[in-house]
């Protein structure tokens, strides 16, 4: 709308604005010319909507109902975005920067990064609740990359207002597979803690919540995953096409748009036939058996790819054609009981499979004297309806144990649903245990959604830091164990629902009681057996522990540790505890590829400097002074990886059929976290790990 706005309608002192812009465009050189122009292009726009480079912009935020109904309006952009963004700022942890997601307006939803950048932040109002478009905050990564489209990086000075100079953000434009902007996601922080790699991560960040929509749009329609190179297949890199029962294109992701250099528009102008020239009877056939390998096919204009069919419909024989009721029904979303049972399956599948005649609980006892008498409790009270709450410092295995208890108990065929009580927002928790009827609210899911509680039904309900579950959600989940039965947010049905309980937490969950920060009528109602599980720095098996991560690491090759490296391990408090143990030598197996020996060389020098300096004597016993090679077979039954993938699981779970890693991925694991250890300092993480600058960046690219 600037471009409309008559000329000379603007004050002196907007006219000077507008001549200082020009003047800061000129320094922004070092992103190279055509950054430079969008810059100066959307310092134009500003300077036509009348705002100021020196007087103090409007910082008031939306009011607290407001943003909640933005928030509920946005609410499925949100799920989607959460573990993303999460993913993102522990690239970016301790580097003075935050992640920031806005809606298709430019107000930002929700934020998380470093606790003295975000308060730093919020002095120029970039909190949840501000609005961040060109309009508001003139020139500045989010507004810029709405009004663009594109992803966009606005470094310093380049911001429109002074206040702002201080950052350097990266956006990226979140599109729906039609094309529409749904949102930015963004990360801003100090000029001075830049990288080029962030707008990199951005963009693959954006790609990765743009494919979960997409997933989630045609979960019931044939997805068709392409890329011109196999091996790219199931990356971010690949094209995603979504296919109508009669062949039609319905939806694209980003990647596909580039691969097939079409417009979204002029995408859907085609059918499975006409881009590819085979038939969606075809693909079916093929790829009814979960083994089949991707197909070759081959555009008009000679442009080869491979084709990956995935689909959740009923399928059908080539010599049969689908009827016309079956195309009606493909056609149709499905109905809350179809999702439940959609995603209950692979939960069950998984279960069934990795069940044995050895016991679950069985594994976890390595020869630790506190883990045995752990499991011997939870033998007592199995299959007697009784909740277990799992008590335990961050990283000692609580999901571990309650995935045991699933696999050990008669609900080991129905679904084991895990849901974190800490990583879902207040305003969302509520939705996601207990469900919702179409319509409940502004951006409710089409057709509703299924709860957790609902969709553990049969199953175990697993409820992971409960201590984080907001006060007055505690009351409904306190009624619904109570009377056993659901209803779904906007609706007035109740669902009978039939539970195992466990939950987890590492507070102490009294203190809060005292506190009123937890409701004591619901912590005697879960706390019919609690089990405290130890620290690492408290067990006897650490050997043990070790050898199965090794083992699990690099199958079929015997990866000793030098005894300096062991020594080492004794003496360190363990923090992180199982999960700090299992990245470290996750990292020292990569680093040690082709050698048969760990040494000091092999491990990250962030461990080192922390293990030298922060090393406690751990506890003495007879497994502690045996060496690592003579850790008797007997006590090191293979591993099984959880159906949510989690270091502790890996580290000290049953055995599971898993296809082993390639060695490419073991050393991409390696350089992330060399990275993330150097800060994010390509410079500095290139020489922990004696490669080129250029090998990490091509190598973090294509992954």
């Amino acid at each position: 709308m600037a471009a409309f706005l008559p000329p000379g309608a603007h004050s002196a002192g907007q006219r000077r604005g507008s001549e200082s812009t020009s003047r800061t465009v000129v320094r922004s050189g070092p992103f190279g010319p055509s950054h430079t122009e969008a810059i100066e292009h959307s310092h134009q726009r500003c300077a036509a909507l009348g705002l100021s480079r020196i007087e103090r912009p409007d910082f008031s935020p939306l009011g607290r109902t407001d943003l909640t109904v933005a928030r509920e309006r946005n609410l499925r952009l949100y799920s989607h975005a959460a573990p993303v963004m999460e993913m993102l700022y522990e690239q970016i942890v301790d580097t003075d920067s935050m992640v920031v997601l806005t809606d298709a307006t430019g107000t930002i939803l929700h934020s998380t990064g470093d606790d003295d950048f975000l308060g730093r932040a919020a002095k120029v109002a970039l909190a949840p609740g501000a609005n961040w478009s060109e309009a508001a905050k003139g020139t500045n990564a989010v507004g810029t990359a709405l009004m663009d489209e594109v992803p966009t990086l606005v470094h310093a000075e380049e911001h429109f207002m002074h206040a702002n100079n201080f950052l350097t953000c990266s956006a990226a434009p979140i599109l729906d597979p039609r094309g529409n902007i749904l949102g930015v996601l963004d990360v801003s922080g100090e000029q001075r803690s830049y990288h080029q790699h962030t707008m990199a991560l951005v963009k693959m960040s954006a790609r990765m919540i743009e494919n979960h929509w997409l997933t989630d749009d045609y979960r019931n329609v044939m997805r068709l995953h392409f890329h011109s190179r196999v091996e790219f297949i199931g990356t971010l890199m690949e094209g995603i096409l979504a296919v109508s029962p009669d062949g039609k294109i319905v939806g694209a992701n980003r990647g596909a748009l580039e691969l097939l250099g079409l417009s979204g528009a002029a995408l859907r102008m085609h059918s499975l036939s006409s881009l590819f020239g085979t038939a969606i009877g075809n693909l079916v056939d093929r790829f009814r058996s979960p083994l089949a390998v991707p197909l070759p096919v081959e555009m008009s204009d000679g442009h080869q790819f491979h084709v990956l069919a995935k689909f959740n419909f009923p399928v059908w024989s080539h010599t049969e054609s689908p009827s016309d009721e079956a195309r009606s029904t493909l056609r149709q979303s499905a109905s809350a009981a179809e999702e439940a049972t959609l995603r209950a399956a692979p939960a069950a599948a998984a279960a069934a499979a990795s069940a044995s005649a050895d016991s679950g609980l069985r594994h976890l006892q390595t020869g630790d004297a506190h883990m045995d008498a752990v499991v011997e409790k939870v033998r007592r009270v199995l299959n007697r309806d009784i909740p277990i709450l799992i008590l335990g410092e961050t990283g000692t295995g609580k999901e571990l144990l309650a995935r045991a208890i699933h696999q050990d108990s008669e609900r080991s065929r129905q679904p084991f649903v895990a849901v974190n009580c800490a990583s879902i927002p207040e305003t969302l928790i509520e939705a996601e245990l207990f469900g919702y009827e179409e319509g409940a609210f502004t951006g409710a899911r089409r057709k509703g959604s299924v709860g957790k509680i609902v969709q553990a039904s049969g199953g175990t309900l697993f409820l992971d830091e409960i201590g984080d579950m907001p006060l007055q959600l505690q009351a409904h989940l306190l009624r619904v164990l109570q009377e056993r039965q659901v209803t779904p947010l906007g609706s007035t049905k109740s669902v009978a629902v039939d539970v195992s309980i466990i939950c987890a937490t590492h507070r102490n969950l009294r203190e809060m009681i005292a506190a009123k920060q937890f409701r004591e009528d619901l912590y005697y109602r879960l706390n019919g057996l609690a089990v405290k599980l130890p620290a690492l720095r408290e067990r006897s098996d650490l050997m043990v522990l070790t050898r199965r991560i090794l083992e699990r690491q690099v199958p079929g090759k015997r990866l000793e540790v030098a005894e300096d490296v062991l020594r080492l391990f004794r003496s360190y408090a363990w923090p992180g505890n199982i999960r700090q143990l299992f990245n470290v030598l996750r990292t020292a197996a990569v680093m040690a590829a082709g050698d048969a020996l760990i040494t000091r060389h092999h491990l990250s020098d962030d461990f080192l400097d922390e293990a030298q300096r922060a090393a406690t004597p751990a506890p003495s016993g007879p497994e502690l002074s045996m060496p690592l090679s003579a850790a008797p077979a007997t006590a090191v039954p293979q591993m099984q990886a959880p159906a949510t993938p989690e270091p502790t699981a890996a580290a000290v779970g049953p055995a599971e059929p898993t296809a082993p890693r390639s060695l490419q991925d073991m050393e991409i694991d390696a350089i992330r976290q060399a990275v993330d250890a150097a800060g994010g300092n390509i410079s500095e993480a290139s020489k922990t790990l004696g490669i080129s600058r250029n090998t990490i960046y091509r190598k973090l690219r294509w992954k």
